[in-house]
């Protein structure tokens, strides 16, 4: 076997081949390392050519679908407005140009209070036609720093009420479109941009102070936000952390820019928008304090409608599956161009009024707290009437209601009418059928005697209509059915499986 191994080793053939391989080996270690080397440099060379994160070099988050947001090519223009922009929002800006620029607006509020609009700071979440115009209107108008939220990107329908998106910004997003406009207005404006969807557990960072949450907390926040769910999460993170907020109701299928207001969301009526964001919100124990702009114009023949889905599409089935988003509206809603500027200006008018200080009224809440205490004492009043009919004695009756269930009720079940006449006048609440174990008393807790009449039981109807349903119904023994029209009937009914749809937000 040696004798093997030394023949190999002295022969001619294997040291060749053997010479080769090192050869070979280390040719290729010399190759793959004089890339590495290479490689390491040229990553060493790119890394040292990006610059610092700074108001010049700006970084973008990714989008909630995780893709870089995309940005429009820049034309000539816009990149001098850019390079204009970075320039004067670092402070490399003629203070006397700006001045000049907003001497009407200053003039207006006077010194002090325009110096309080220019220090401002305010968010807005919402970028279509209504968060667009009032964006617009409160650059224009001084404030300085202002941050948008929106997930969403400019579409080629939208261009009929947006304030600045061109048929070169569709498919960008709405608050680049918008923060790259105005630039070219106002360079000096200091923007934050968030391209992503209104999140309640973002709050803090779409709502915290300004620089990334570093510096200051908003003065204001403007909803413009077109979903329900979305919009009832924002205001109620703003009311529960004392945060100023306006809202925006609905401007979709409203024509008439006179019947448009500005007042507590207590008082908005005749919006079908603001009727579902209040009652959600009352379900939520906020009944006011939010002040909102609403149109008080009323539906009628002849006059647009929430447009429904071709019927091909419920044949498909998952028609949820059509929306941007889980949860957003699929439906085309018709929206006159002009209607979401009237909201837009007038929420940017009374946040400027508001931040400057500025003497102006405001449309005050609904205080109706005199008619529900009315309506909660006959409410009491009937069911001991009905206990005392039934032999047992009163005094001392509770009943589990109180006067926010009473308004509850009164303004969001029934709209303020009575169920029977549609009445607004001289109402009241009682049951609408008789129990079918009589009129109980609960009597659970010692000393203690409550009714056990539920909300759900209750109707609202005129005090008229109240005596005569306790005489014929609840004391007469006879069905609502035998009593009224089936219209009536049936208006009950949808009445109370519309509520039922609202109580899984409790």
């Amino acid at each position: 076997m040696a004798s093997w191994f030394e023949r190999q080793l002295n022969s001619h053939q294997v040291q060749l081949v053997a010479t080769a391989v090192v050869s070979g080996i280390t040719v290729a270690g010399l190759i793959y390392g004089g890339q590495a080397i290479r490689r390491q440099a040229r990553i060493d060379e790119l890394k040292a050519s990006i610059p610092e994160l700074n108001e010049q070099h700006r970084a973008e988050q990714l989008t909630n679908f995780g893709a870089a947001s995309p940005l429009p090519i820049a034309a000539k223009e816009d990149d001098h407005a850019a390079a204009l922009a970075r320039r004067a929002q670092q402070g490399d800006y003629d203070e006397e140009l700006i001045d000049e620029q907003l001497t009407r607006t200053s003039s207006f509020l006077t010194a002090p209070r325009f110096r309080t609009l220019r220090s401002s700071f305010v968010v807005i979440v919402g970028l279509g036609g209504v968060g667009s115009h009032c964006t617009s209107a409160l650059a224009r108008s001084g404030v300085s720093r202002i941050r948008l939220v929106d997930f969403d990107q400019v579409t080629l329908s939208s261009l009929n009420r947006h304030a600045v998106a061109t048929l070169a910004d569709v498919g960008t997003p709405k608050v680049h479109c918008v923060r790259k406009k105005l630039e070219s207005v106002v360079p000096w404006v200091q923007w934050e941009c968030f391209n992503e969807v209104w999140r309640e557990d973002h709050g803090e960072r779409f709502l915290g102070g300004w620089n990334r949450g570093q510096g200051d907390k908003p003065d204001y926040v403007i909803d413009a936000i077109d979903n329900i769910d979305s919009k009832v999460a924002l205001l109620k993170y703003c009311h529960d952390n004392h945060i100023k907020v306006v809202s925006s109701m609905g401007a979709g299928c409203k024509s008439d820019p006179t019947r448009v207001f500005v007042g507590d969301i207590s008082a908005s009526i005749e919006d079908p928008l603001s009727r579902a964001v209040r009652r959600r919100l009352k379900i939520l124990s906020i009944n006011e304090g939010i002040p909102v702009v609403y149109s008080t114009e009323k539906p009628g023949p002849g006059k647009a409608q929430l447009l429904p889905l071709p019927e091909e599409e419920f044949q498909r089935g998952k028609v949820d599956e059509l929306s941007v988003l889980p949860d957003f509206r699929v439906r085309v809603l018709p929206v006159l161009g002009t209607m979401p500027a009237v909201f837009g200006y007038s929420l940017a008018n009374f946040v400027i009024l508001e931040v400057a200080n500025y003497p102006h009224d405001v449309g005050a809440r609904k205080s109706r707290d005199k008619m529900y205490d009315n309506i909660l004492a006959n409410l009491q009043g009937s069911e001991e009437r009905l206990v005392k009919s039934e032999g047992q004695d009163p005094l001392g009756l509770r009943i589990p209601v109180t006067r926010d269930d009473i308004a509850y009720l009164v303004e969001e079940v029934f709209r303020g009418k009575s169920v029977i006449s549609e009445l607004s006048t001289r109402l009241a609440l009682v049951r609408w059928r008789a129990p079918n174990g009589g009129f109980k008393i609960n009597q659970d807790w010692q000393g203690q005697k409550s009714s056990q009449v539920r909300l759900d039981e209750l109707v609202c109807v005129t005090k008229e209509e109240a005596i005569a349903h306790e005489k014929e119904v609840l004391k007469g023994g006879k069905p609502p059915e035998a009593v009224y029209d089936i219209s009536i009937v049936e208006r009950v009914e949808k009445r109370r499986l519309e509520d039922l749809q609202y109580q899984r937000y409790r």
